[in-house]
């Protein structure tokens, strides 16, 4: 069980100052309702939300591309997606109101998911091996760059593009050696289709020479311009969220539970335990709070993804990213 100190963001909701209407807002997740979702879920039940003025509807996604377009049409206001797939939206989309707000996977769940007993136990493993990777999937986005930083030979690996619901089983069946996605959730799904657990190889790319961030919480810039006490209010929400999640993590699953009563809510606790460890509670953000980005890193970042993508102008990190809606009152702080 995974355990912080919290120094505030646990009090309950009903006791903070009445607001005179609830604005009523969409919030697109990346994918389903799963247990790297509770912060939002528990947010929204435990009153955070609503003790900034706000009713949250959470729909969920198809993949990490997905909110992108729906945020930046003005389908959503806000989303969650893949930090580099936004830079590269927006490269090819010059204008596109859509810009990063709030950064909650400091350090990526991309990874290459494999199995032992089909040879995958380090990166050069892949070669010679079929790989299934579906289209939109964030971490395939991002293969070429861990290819890069790794010294594959990419023309030796056989890439079978497969579909999300047929992933996991996939490699459970031994029809690939191992498949692209997040770590909590391929490695999960796959032991829960009976592989044993030590048979299986977690690479997390970021463990691999990536300074790429995850995923990130998303704003439609012309709604936030209108709306900047909406936005800000909405991300404190969900650092509260994220504080409730780390504290009790049961009942930050139980919240979607309440939404999915068929959910194997033992599984989703260990899979919000396994993003809380790895993904979003780092060295980093205990150090500098939840939400922001090292000026330094992102520009590395950049950097990296220029090695396997041409970009159409230069890469401006003010375009992708702001902390303009972020929190200022020491909400983001875990300790």
């Amino acid at each position: 069980m995974i355990r912080y100190t919290i120094a505030a963001g646990l009090a309950v909701a009903a006791f903070a100052a009445p607001v005179a209407a609830q604005t009523e807002i969409d919030f697109t997740l990346d994918w389903r309702f799963e247990g790297p979702a509770a912060p939002y879920f528990i947010a929204e039940d435990a009153g955070h939300f609503a003790a900034e003025g706000l009713t949250v509807e959470i729909t969920p996604g198809q993949g990490s591309l997905d909110a992108i377009p729906k945020v930046a049409t003005g389908a959503y206001p806000i989303g969650f997606a893949d930090m580099a797939s936004l830079i590269k939206f927006i490269d090819q989309n010059p204008g596109a109101p859509v810009i990063g707000v709030m950064m909650m996977y400091d350090k990526p769940a991309f990874a290459i998911v494999g199995r032992k007993s089909l040879g995958i136990e380090e990166p050069s493993d892949l070669e010679g091996k079929v790989l299934g990777a579906p289209p939109p999937d964030g971490a395939w986005a991002q293969f070429p760059v861990f290819a890069a930083s790794t010294g594959l030979d990419v023309d030796s690996i056989t890439v079978e593009p497969v579909g999300f619901p047929t992933r996991e089983p996939m490699l459970a069946e031994g029809q690939v050696a191992a498949v692209t996605g997040f770590s909590f959730t391929s490695y999960l799904n796959t032991v829960r289709l009976g592989v044993d657990p030590e048979d299986m190889t977690v690479l997390l790319m970021a463990d691999y020479g990536l300074d790429l961030y995850g995923n990130v919480i998303i704003v439609n810039t012309e709604y936030a311009a209108a709306n900047p006490e909406v936005i800000t209010g909405f991300l404190r929400g969900v650092a509260m969220g994220v504080k409730d999640s780390i504290a009790d993590p049961e009942a930050a699953v139980a919240a979607i539970a309440a939404r999915n009563p068929a959910l194997d809510s033992a599984l989703e606790v260990e899979r919000l335990e396994i993003a809380l460890r790895d993904n979003i509670v780092t060295e980093w953000v205990l150090a500098n709070g939840i939400g922001n980005i090292d000026a330094d890193r992102f520009v590395s970042s950049l950097d990296q993804i220029a090695m396997t993508y041409e970009f159409n102008t230069e890469p401006d990190p003010a375009l992708y990213f702001t902390d303009a809606y972020l929190p200022t009152d020491g909400s983001l702080m875990l300790e």
